[in-house]
Formats: structure tokens, C-alpha cells, sequence
């Protein structure tokens, strides 16, 4: 079993970033964007739903200095994507095939009124990709953030959130909803985000004390593209035209008893408002209720998750969490688990060790905080 880095302001990723950045680059301009963890409302955004996710401590950094075009390079992949600084390059004609999200953020912003000002730029991430923590939308939000300083200009932080979001689907041709470039926004140290789909609006939720959040990833990786995602959506989008509503989200318990995946949208938005009042009332007990109740609806109502991720949910549980649940879309990458603060090192050694000898794979445990959101990083790390 694998454990994370502990995440501190900036953490490994700018570390990496100073240690690669030439002599002369003191000058530099730094921006972290952060990865979420959803503690629970999944696959209700794009059903213009309620999610209750965190920011955490492992973001992706960038530090970059004006330049004619935008040149980016990944001190993760070591290569480097180059695109025009006025947003006219085609994602889809862009290698290597994390430069897409570059480029498509580039457009989006120049869509938005972004001046055409170049960046050289160097970037790492402490997000692992394919762990449904949002690494993509972490690189989308840093990488938007360096180029809206590097033109002086700025947008308000749901637009910049919304570009961001379009860029994903520019640069992957999957759609996605709006809550994970949202919680790298606007996180909040120690709360979580109660984040409204529709309205956007994002109200801040503070974590008890006693509470304890594990992160494991379960050893799958994961592709949105590769997934059934696109197909729920559609789904849900089909569905929702059949019951007259506008979205999911408006229909009742009566019109979806017997639609799974309607089911699943309407509770668990109401699951999301029951977290809540037991955050902000303490009870942990109530809490872990909620999120074993979505897993099981997520596995059988709205069919996401895969057999290692019943596995680990199943061993986090009986290693002493007080719930747990796949988080992200599904079909591979982490579970959630809440459990009492004295007991999160214990529980993850645990369950990672029982998942391992039952599945024969490696888990990987992340030690995340509720973090802040995205914004300058000061003082760059020396």
C-alpha cells in the first residue's frame, strides 16, 4: 500500500516546480489550483442537482512568465505543448494529449474577452490523474489562472469556473458538470461546499473537528472518455424529457420509483441536504449513514460502481469508518470514507491492507484536508 505526500500550501508540485525552474525565473508569477474530493452528491450536477464536495491539499501548480505564445511543459510527462496565445488552436489537433485542456482553456478564455498574451510556463501536480479526485479540472483552473494574470485580466470566479468547464468538453468531448472546477474555485479551508448546479450559488459548510476523511484509491484508473459516463448523461437528459421536468432534479419520488437512474438523482440530492444538517450538527454516525446509502444506490441504482470499489468500500467500512462511498464518477478510482479524526490512520491501514489481499492490487491512500481554493501561490517556494 502506497501513501501520498502530505499536502502543504504548494506541497511536492511546487517544490518540483522551483527545483525546474532556470536562474533567471525568480520572476516568475505562481497559482495553485486544488483537487476535490466529493464527500457526496454524485452524478446530480449535470442534473442540475446538489453536491457537497471539499478542495483538498493536492493541486497542480503552475509558474509562468510572459511569452509570445503559450508554452507549457509538464514536469510529470516531461514533455511540452505549444499553442497561438489567442485561443485559435484545435484542442483536438494538439500533442501531446494533455496539451488539449491547454489549448481549449486558451480558447475559452479568449471567447470570454481574454487578451492574446503569451505565457512560458512549468507545471506539476500532486492530483493523480485517473483517481477521480479532478486532476484535469486542477490543470484546467491553474492554467487559467496564469494566463488571466498574464494578460491582466480577470473574470468573476463562476465564469471562470463555467470556461473551465467548457474547456474539459472542448478538449475531451465528454460533458461534464460544473462541480469540480467550482470546488477548485472556491474551497474553503476546514468546509465543505454545499453547491447548488443550478443556481451556482455555493454556500460553505464547516467540518466538525472530530471529523476524519480517508481517500483511497482503489489501483483502477479511470477515463471519463472511456466510460459509461456520456451514456448516464444522456440518459438522465432522456429521462427527464419523458417526466416533462426541466432536470432531474425537479422530479419527484413518485415519478422515478421505478427509474433507477432517476432514483438515484432525486435522493441523493436529498442525501446531499441531510449531510449537511449532520455536519453542521455534528452527527458523524448520520453522516456515514448518508454516504453508505449513496454507494448502494450508485452501485445498484445508477450501475458505476465496479467490484474493487464495492471491495474497498466494504473494508473501509469494517475497518471501523462510519460510512463510505465511491467518489468521482465511478467505474475505478477512489472511495471516500468519514470516520472520527483519532481513527483515520488506523482504518486506512487496515482496509488498504484487507483490499490489497483481496484484490491483488495496490491501493493508494491520500491524507487530504478541506483546503482553499485556487489563487496565487505567495511567497513561490525558494
Amino acid at each position: 500500500m502506497e501513501r501520498s505526500r502530505p499536502g502543504a500550501v504548494g506541497g511536492g508540485a511546487a517544490r518540483r516546480v522551483a527545483w525546474a525552474l532556470e536562474a533567471g525565473s525568480r520572476d516568475a508569477s505562481w497559482v495553485r489550483a486544488p483537487g476535490r474530493v466529493n464527500l457526496i452528491g454524485e452524478h446530480t450536477d449535470y442534473n442540475e442537482g446538489l453536491v457537497l464536495p471539499i478542495a483538498i491539499d493536492l493541486a497542480c501548480v503552475v509558474a509562468a512568465r510572459p511569452a509570445e505564445t503559450v508554452q507549457v511543459r509538464s514536469l510529470e510527462t516531461g514533455d511540452a505543448v505549444e499553442v497561438a496565445a489567442d485561443g485559435s488552436a484545435d484542442p483536438a489537433e494538439v500533442h501531446p494529449p494533455w496539451g488539449r485542456y491547454v489549448a481549449a482553456v486558451v480558447h475559452e478564455l479568449a471567447v470570454l474577452g481574454r487578451p492574446g498574451a503569451g505565457i512560458e510556463a512549468v507545471l506539476s501536480s500532486d492530483v493523480p490523474a485517473g483517481s477521480g479526485l479532478s486532476s484535469s479540472a486542477a490543470l484546467e483552473v491553474a492554467c487559467a489562472l496564469a494566463l488571466s494574470g498574464a494578460a491582466g485580466w480577470a473574470v468573476p470566479a463562476v465564469d471562470l469556473a463555467e470556461a473551465c468547464r467548457r474547456a474539459e468538453e472542448l478538449a475531451t468531448g465528454v460533458p461534464c458538470g460544473i462541480m469540480d472546477q467550482l470546488a477548485s474555485v472556491a474551497g474553503r479551508d476546514g468546509h465543505a461546499l454545499l453547491i447548488d448546479c443550478r443556481s451556482l450559488e455555493v454556500v460553505p459548510v464547516p467540518l466538525p473537528p472530530g471529523l476524519g476523511v480517508v481517500v483511497v484509491h482503489s489501483g483502477v484508473a479511470r477515463s471519463l472518455g472511456e466510460s459509461a459516463y456520456a451514456e448516464r448523461r444522456r440518459a438522465c437528459e432522456q429521462l427527464a424529457v419523458r417526466l416533462g421536468v426541466r432536470a432531474l432534479r425537479d422530479a419527484t419520488e413518485d415519478q422515478v420509483a421505478d427509474e433507477p437512474l432517476g432514483r438515484h438523482v432525486v435522493r441523493e440530492s436529498a442525501r446531499v441536504l441531510a449531510a449537511v444538517a449532520a455536519l453542521e450538527a455534528g452527527d458523524l454516525e448520520r453522516l456515514g449513514q448518508l454516504l453508505d446509502e449513496s454507494h448502494a444506490s450508485l452501485r445498484d441504482d445508477f450501475a458505476v460502481s465496479i467490484p474493487e470499489l464495492d471491495v474497498l468500500v466494504e473494508e473501509l467500512v469494517a475497518a471501523g469508518a462510519l460510512g463510505a462511498r465511491l467518489t468521482g464518477a465511478g467505474f475505478g478510482g477512489c472511495a471516500v470514507a468519514v470516520c472520527r479524526a483519532p481513527d483515520t490512520e488506523r482504518i486506512a491501514a487496515v482496509a488498504g491492507g484487507r483490499y490489497a489481499e483481496r484484490t491483488g492490487r495496490r491501493p493508494t491512500v491520500f491524507r487530504c484536508r478541506a483546503a482553499d481554493g485556487a489563487g496565487p501561490l505567495t511567497p513561490a517556494p525558494a
